[in-house]
């Protein structure tokens, strides 16, 4: 708290697929077990970890030949990956370089089976995968073993209504079920409590703009202890901090 100034921690060489470059990471997450950050390479086409130790200058490949998009891991220290080509998510348990379908892999499509355009992802406690699937504007949960998911929210087709999304990315849920998703296309951060059939505007909403009120293409969210939430506002190049009540 307090830094102006940011630390390079993983990269920082350039684009390129060394061992010390990354290519658009989109997602990353802190395994705290193994004390490192696990991070999608996303144009490389991989996942890799990087050490959070002091002199780490490379990192090291967990799984490869994947078009990955979001990362998650549940208690049992489960990695989960979206991989938005084969529209699937998989779950790698420890050491496991295949992974195990726990989402879509049945071709792209509007079915209950299927994914279009899998982005982020978030595992809760009953290791259930809510998913934004950006290509039909919509966020599914799919609960551990099952063959389909179902809709939570969106889904209705593209648009600024509160019962649309228009390309969703980041999102987080709550212990109620609560989900919030980056509802990108309409510069606005929504929240849908389970159950609902249409969400409620929390932050922006206000077009597209530079404003403490405004985004610019919204893409990655996360919440702190004490509630603050967190936006990437992609199109603006910052991230922004609101207090939600």
């Amino acid at each position: 708290m307090g830094d102006t100034n940011g630390q390079v921690v993983a990269g920082g060489h350039g684009e390129g697929n060394r061992l010390d470059q990354l290519i658009w990471p989109t997602d990353v997450l802190i395994d705290k077990e193994m004390d490192s950050l696990i991070i999608c390479d996303h144009m490389n086409r991989r996942v890799v970890r990087w050490s959070r130790r002091s002199g780490t200058t490379q990192g090291e490949i967990l799984v490869d030949k994947i078009t990955c998009y979001g990362l998650a891991m549940d208690d049992q220290r489960n990695l989960y990956i979206s991989d938005f080509d084969k529209g699937e998510v998989r779950r790698y348990p420890i050491g496991d370089k295949n992974g195990i379908l726990g989402a879509g892999g049945r071709g792209t499509g509007a079915g209950l089976n299927q994914l279009t355009g899998p982005t982020y992802i978030f595992v809760d406690e009953q290791q259930a995968v809510h998913i934004t699937d950006y290509g039909k504007e919509r966020v599914m949960k799919w609960n551990k073993g099952a063959t389909e998911g179902i809709v939570v929210a969106g889904g209705q087709g593209q648009g600024n209504a509160l019962t649309q999304l228009w390309n969703p990315y980041g999102l987080f849920v709550d212990t109620l079920g609560t989900i919030y998703v980056a509802d990108a296309g309409n510069n606005r951060i929504m929240r849908w409590p389970k159950g609902a059939t249409q969400g409620t505007v929390i932050v922006g909403g206000n077009g597209l703009g530079e404003g403490a009120n405004q985004f610019y293409l919204p893409r990655g969210l996360s919440f702190d202890r004490y509630g603050n939430l967190y936006v990437a506002d992609f199109g603006n190049n910052r991230v922004q901090r609101f207090s939600i009540e």
